[in-house]
């Protein structure tokens, strides 16, 4: 198992990217899924913890066929697609990923977001043993590097102004001195217990979640005059909008059965959340 822990600011305060959150999410579904491909909503439902804390849990599948290097093509079925499934009780988050044909492959993602600057120093309660095979890195949106076929100048945190809120462009050092700010910090455990592919597919997709990260939270800010000042009920209206025009793009041609969604109450999760 690989365990590492991305921590990834943004420059709102967490109760703010309580809609960003969910609004980000179902834009990225919607862009992701076409006629072959993308993202197919199965449940968005409430759920209630053992605390009585009332959260969402939603199920989804998620068509990436084409997507995958040869290699890891060649070891699946053409109709491909991972599950995915996310317990969000705001602000912490837990969301996993498995595929029915590799019961040894998984991802697990805990996320936790404070209103900091990434101080925090284990967020997660890690035990000794984990901290010890952990692998931490800090992300930053202003100055990691994305691929050149990947970058959008409107998506550039450090050309972007917000109108609605005067924040940014960010420079090298926003996260010293920039107000509000939260961190995102989310630990990734990544398993694929197959003899001669395990070191290779964890390798892959600890490298495929990370840079997944970097993209959607540099969006997460430059989108953020689409949803900043947005109600909780506009964007569950949005939310129910989007997975049925998604659902319906994907379903298509790749399940002939469409799952029924039920009226969320409040965000739901993917990985790069």
């Amino acid at each position: 198992m690989l365990l590492h822990e991305y921590r990834i600011c943004l420059p709102f305060t967490i109760e703010e990217y309580h809609i960003g959150q969910l609004y980000m999410i179902c834009k990225h579904c919607e862009i992701e899924s076409s006629k072959d491909e993308g993202v197919e909503v199965v449940r968005n439902e409430p759920i209630t913890n053992e605390n009585g804390l009332v959260g969402q849990l939603t199920e989804k599948r998620l068509y990436l066929s084409s997507r995958l290097p040869t290699w890891i093509r060649s070891l699946i079925p053409n109709l491909f697609y991972i599950t995915e499934k996310a317990s969000n009780f705001y602000p912490y988050t837990t969301t996993e990923y498995t595929c029915s044909f590799l019961p040894r492959f998984s991802i697990m993602v805990e996320t936790r977001y404070e209103n900091n600057n990434g101080t925090t120093e284990n967020c997660h309660s890690l035990s000794p043993d984990e901290l010890a095979i952990r692998k931490l890195e800090y992300l930053d949106i202003a100055t990691e590097r994305i691929p050149d076929y990947k970058y959008k100048e409107s998506e550039d945190p450090c050309k972007f102004k917000s109108t609605k809120t005067g924040r940014g462009p960010l420079t090298a050092t926003w996260r010293d001195y920039m107000k509000p700010i939260m961190c995102a910090y989310k630990t990734v455990r990544v398993r694929f217990e197959v003899w001669g592919f395990q070191t290779r597919v964890e390798d892959f997709t600890q490298r495929a979640v990370r840079d997944i990260l970097i993209l959607a939270h540099r969006q997460a800010f430059t989108w953020m005059d689409e949803w900043y000042g947005m109600s909780m009920d506009q964007v569950r209206e949005y939310e129910r909008e989007m997975f049925e025009r998604t659902n319906k793009k994907v379903l298509q041609s790749t399940a002939p059965i469409i799952s029924p969604i039920s009226t969320p109450t409040t965000t739901n999760n993917t990985i790069f959340d």
